[in-house]
């Protein structure tokens, strides 16, 4: 028999900040957890990745309090814990930062901050001290935000920090991130790994859910791989690859590369002249915005978010007016004041993919057959203005087969179907009406990888089929990937055009910061 010095016989190992023990869930005929079993060391960054649907978001649900696992255990620093509500998980230490943030928009970011926690009516005292630990957290963590603004004024990535700040105030210890990079420019997204370096470095653990592999090799120690919401691989990250991360997503060899036959463009099917958008405020959000898009092409819009493309995507939807400018749509001129509408965009071949699916896409208590024909819902074969439900169900079951949507459920509500899954579905309502010009705000956001692949190829299907698509997306990858041409957009102007071949990250960063302004390409002008 051995005997061990006596300092190492005292020595126990630190217990893991959490653990999750055979944690099983139900929704009904969704099993969206199977026994999963995972342990998260302290200080460390683990990613968690797996198809959408797979149960990555669930199980932090369950770890943070929206849900109760039916069976299982957690354990919070060795110690068994009941985990009930969301004020459980924050009292334990546990915070959440959602990929859509719970801010109120109209209050101040230390009303944010503070709300939950005002210690009485009268605030004076509890602002104060507030004010002075957040202080100290910024400075601690390089987390600065200005306090006394607005948050609905904020950029998106100020307003993440704010969400990171909020549970770091409230005590976190084990920070669960949810695709915290999806509505981040490239910039942004460093900062947020140069803070997330910090937290580690002190001691602090982070869950991270990302679909990007790029982020889980740059940033975490260790990935867990769920499929089908079981547990089905787990790697130190310094010891794996891209590759064997996404083989695991998908059971399968995962194809990484998108194959892009040459574009073939014809006659324009998008012709736009200085589009102009005037805001509430009397802000031009979009200044003289002058291009093409022929058929047989895609155009893709490079942009820090908040630059203007999102009210270009609206206004040529239908969705927002615009005060200047014109555009023409397969041989037929809209001009400002004309009254265009989404309907009458949709009465001229146009479909529309918006950025925010949950606000502008999908309504999230109807099930997933209505809204598989929202907006065509007057759509003569489905049974005009009088729906025929029957026929309805039939389609959209054939779209979730087409499109792969999981679970094939038409009768689901929709908020129980994961985000990339309702992203599906919308890409399928839209690319199923086989539009003349696509319009697609950030088709892939928070979808995983084998779902990306999917999507870009019905993307570049519709372009050699000879249709316009105009493409905003955050993910400069992306664009590189998918473009025939990139605009680029800085402070609501078109501010260069690239063609595909000759964009680098470095090209277009540049001009997406205004650093340096490429002449317009052939093609710019209408």
């Amino acid at each position: 028999m051995t005997t061990l010095p006596l300092a190492a016989a005292q020595a126990s190992p630190a217990p893991f900040a959490v653990e999750l023990v055979d944690i099983d869930k139900r929704f009904g005929p969704v099993h969206a957890n199977r026994a999963v079993t995972l342990r998260f060391a302290p200080g460390t960054i683990h990613g968690l990745v797996g198809e959408n649907g797979a149960g990555k978001s669930t199980l932090m649900s369950i770890l943070y309090g929206f849900y109760q696992a039916d069976s299982g255990e957690i354990r919070v620093r060795g110690e068994p814990a009941r985990i009930s509500t969301p004020q459980d998980a924050i009292r334990l230490g546990i915070g959440m930062v959602h990929q859509h943030f719970m801010l109120v928009e109209t209050f101040t970011v230390l009303e944010n901050l503070l709300l939950g926690h005002e210690e009485g009516p009268l605030l004076g005292a509890a602002k104060a001290r507030a004010r002075g630990e957040v202080e100290a957290l910024e400075k601690a963590f390089g987390l600065e935000v200005p306090l006394d603004a607005v948050v609905s004024d904020l950029p998106v990535g100020v307003q993440q920090r704010v969400e990171i700040l909020k549970a770091l105030y409230r005590g976190a210890d084990v920070l669960i991130l949810d695709e915290p990079t999806a509505v981040l420019s490239p910039p942004e997204v460093e900062q947020l790994f140069r803070i997330l370096d910090r937290l580690r470095a002190e001691g602090r653990t982070i869950l991270l859910i990302t679909h990007k592999l790029k982020e889980i090799m740059a940033v975490t120690d260790r990935v867990s791989v769920l499929r089908q919401g079981a547990v089905v691989a787990e790697f130190d990250t310094a010891q794996t690859s891209q590759q064997a991360i996404a083989d695991a997503m998908v059971g399968k060899k995962a194809v990484l590369t998108l194959d892009k036959a040459p574009a073939t463009p014809g006659a324009p099917l998008l012709s736009v002249q200085g589009l102009t958008v005037v805001d509430g405020r009397g802000v031009e959000t979009l200044s003289d915005a002058t291009f093409q898009v022929r058929a047989g092409e895609v155009v893709g819009i490079a942009g820090v978010a908040g630059n203007g493309q999102s009210e270009l995507l609206q206004a040529l939807a239908g969705m927002l007016p615009f005060n200047a400018g014109r555009f023409t749509l397969a041989g037929t001129e809209v001009a400002a004041g004309s009254g265009y509408d989404a309907a009458k965009a949709r009465a001229l071949g146009v479909a529309h993919v918006p950025e925010d699916r949950l606000r502008l896409a999908v309504v999230k208590a109807f099930p997933a057959y209505q809204n598989a024909v929202l907006g065509w819902q007057g759509d003569k074969a489905l049974g005009g203005w009088k729906l025929d439900w029957r026929k309805v169900m039939l389609k959209t079951a054939e779209l979730m087969e087409r499109f792969d949507v999981r679970p094939r459920a038409p009768s689901l509500r929709t908020s129980l179907f994961s985000g990339g899954n309702q992203q599906k579905l919308v890409m399928a309502r839209e690319i199923d009406r086989n539009p003349d010009v696509l319009l697609v705000g950030q088709p892939t956001r928070g979808v995983d990888i084998g779902a990306i692949a999917f999507i870009h190829r019905q993307l570049l299907a519709l372009r050699d089929a000879g249709k316009a698509i105009l493409l905003v997306s955050a993910e400069l990858d992306e664009i590189m990937a998918l473009s025939d041409r990139i605009l680029v957009m800085c402070g609501g102007r078109i501010v260069g055009e690239l063609p595909a071949a000759e964009a680098t990250e470095q090209r277009i960063g540049s001009m997406m910061a205004g650093i340096a302004e490429e002449p317009a390409g052939e093609g710019i002008r209408a």
